[in-house]
């Protein structure tokens, strides 16, 4: 006869595998099982707020913070080689004084990125929420570094 201490012993071992360092399922491309809300019908289109979030929402958002002062050096770099900016308020702001810009510029990227982790499980469309938007900004930067970085390429200054 089995005792119970062995079919406890038998359970304890892991059977699960160990999280990949990309999961498309905690970057929201995936929605695993559950396909549906967990919520009532009532409260489906609500957002849920947290007060903890997760660290690849915070990479996310690093990442961003990165290439956004990544940007305004590439930016003050083709200035200097005989570039136009095309924002009118951040010309108006380079003209003043590049601190100045280079302030304004990280303060309006950084109060805008908070707004959006603050709201990243608001939906915005029937399947699209507001993290999918931080990962296409994060794209559209990376993109933007890339663009910048052949334009130096092309002035012979990188």
């Amino acid at each position: 006869m089995m005792s119970m201490t062995m079919a406890g012993d038998a359970r304890v071992r892991e059977r699960r595998r160990a999280v990949p360092f990309f999961c498309a399922y905690h970057m929201g491309l995936k929605p695993g099982r559950r396909m549906n809300e967990r919520r009532s019908e009532t409260t489906r289109w609500r957002p849920a707020y947290v007060d903890c979030y997760a660290g690849h929402l915070m990479l996310c958002v690093i990442a961003i913070l990165l290439l956004s002062i990544g940007d305004a050096m590439f930016t003050l770099q083709i200035l200097a080689l005989g570039g136009e900016e095309l924002n009118w308020f951040m010309a108006v702001l380079i003209d003043e004084s590049v601190t100045k810009f280079v302030a304004v510029k990280m303060a309006l990227t950084a109060l805008a990125l908070i707004m959006l982790v603050i709201h990243h499980n608001v939906r915005i469309i029937y399947t699209m929420r507001v993290r999918h938007v931080k990962y296409a900004i994060l794209a559209g930067y990376s993109a933007l570094i890339g663009y910048e970085l052949c334009l130096l390429n092309l002035a012979g200054k990188l």
